[in-house]
């Protein structure tokens, strides 16, 4: 579809996989953002590897915008048939539509797909008028919808710059809670645990003391000192994880993404790895992958080959914090999860997600429950908060 946007001519497509983007021209668009669960190499391992496809419930579905032959914009959507993955449990509304007998899959998702971290939002070339432009794309996104019997359309884990355009425009804003650790502008580690009471400090100092006696040694390692044995270890170990939790698992990806990392974006990796003392064969009994970007760090996935005391704690949240102090990180997203990550000086935030159901009647049930639902996760983040094992102020 052709559109004018001032003197610019605009043509509207359509792609059913990434690769048929041009990476450079989108990576234009991505990089300058401060998430790098945007750029074409993430999602391209996603999709090329089999992780995210049509065959498990995810049919790409991107929408980008040229003028000739330059990428004006792009958003990354993917039509769904189910609801995993996606880390907003929407089944309320889904079992309201069943008894209503009103459909709602599929459905038009807008998030980097099995990553529930903070940042979507459509990539859009700084020459032209962001938010008329977005309004243009939300226009040709509602019309596909439409015309393709999708019933809903939905963008998770939104930059909180969309919220007034979203709004605007009629979008449900549906309150979840994360979490998250600031950086007030540590100097050190020593730093970061004055804020916390004695009891904790002391805590603190154990745990990160307690892999001494199981004989272990954590190390950092990033881009190019990451080896191309260390993402099959990391496989394994993302595996073991799931496994554990059996129907409650959230297994999405498999080896060939973590194999495609080492190639296409390790300069966005950290891997916090255990290894046995004396370091011989460089297997590690444990590790964490992160992402890193700019001034944000990211927390992905865990594993370990057995039960090491404290080397979860260690390797996902104490080694991560003490490189992003020291290398002057202002946010870590310490990824979804266990409230134990409050006593470990993350604190709970909200993040919006937000929603557009075309059919009347369910877009009126949600509507009209959504402020007392996000009032209720508003009052369970300030719980969660209330909770933190700080130091008391005094004076």
């Amino acid at each position: 579809m052709n559109q004018q946007h001032g003197h610019i001519s605009l043509l509207f497509k359509w792609v059913d996989n990434i690769a048929g983007v041009d990476r450079h021209q989108w990576n234009r668009l991505a990089v300058p953002l401060s998430t790098p669960i945007l750029e074409w190499e993430w999602l391209y391992g996603l999709e090329s590897s089999g992780s995210i496809s049509a065959d498990n419930g995810w049919v790409p579905a991107h929408l980008i915008v040229q003028s000739e032959h330059r990428l004006m914009a792009a958003a990354p959507l993917y039509i769904k048939t189910h609801s995993a993955g996606e880390f907003v449990f929407d089944h309320i509304w889904a079992q309201a539509a069943h008894q209503m007998n009103i459909p709602y899959y599929p459905k038009l998702v807008g998030m980097s797909p099995a990553t529930p971290t903070v940042g979507y939002r459509f990539l859009v070339d700084p020459d032209v008028d962001e938010t008329r432009l977005t309004h243009l794309m939300l226009d040709e996104i509602e019309r596909f919808c439409k015309a393709n019997r999708i019933f809903s359309f939905n963008i998770l884990f939104a930059d909180p710059g969309w919220r007034k355009i979203l709004q605007g425009r009629g979008f449900i804003p549906w309150l979840h809670q994360s979490f998250l650790w600031e950086n007030p502008g540590h100097g050190s580690f020593d730093d970061f645990l004055v804020r916390f009471n004695t009891n904790q400090r002391r805590n603190i100092k154990r745990e990160r003391k307690a892999l001494a006696s199981e004989g272990i040694d954590v190390q950092i390692h990033t881009g190019n000192d990451i080896g191309p044995e260390l993402f099959d270890v990391m496989y394994d170990y993302y595996e073991n994880t799931n496994d554990k939790f059996g129907v409650w698992g959230c297994k999405y990806l498999n080896k060939a993404f973590f194999s495609g990392l080492y190639e296409s974006f390790r300069h966005r990796l950290m891997v916090v790895a255990g290894y046995r003392k004396p370091v011989a064969d460089k297997v590690p009994v444990g590790m964490s992958l992160l992402l890193q970007k700019k001034d944000t760090l990211i927390g992905r996935y865990w594993g370990s080959s057995g039960y090491y005391n404290a080397l979860h704690f260690n390797a996902c949240y104490y080694a991560p914090l003490e490189w992003a102090i020291r290398h002057g990180i202002r946010y870590f997203d310490p990824g979804a999860g266990s409230t134990h990550k409050i006593r470990r000086g993350f604190r709970a935030v909200g993040n919006y997600s937000y929603h557009q159901l075309f059919d009347p009647r369910l877009q009126w049930i949600m509507a009209s429950y959504i402020d007392d639902i996000n009032k209720m996760e508003r009052t369970q983040i300030n719980h969660l908060n209330s909770r933190a094992p700080y130091a008391r102020k005094t004076g």
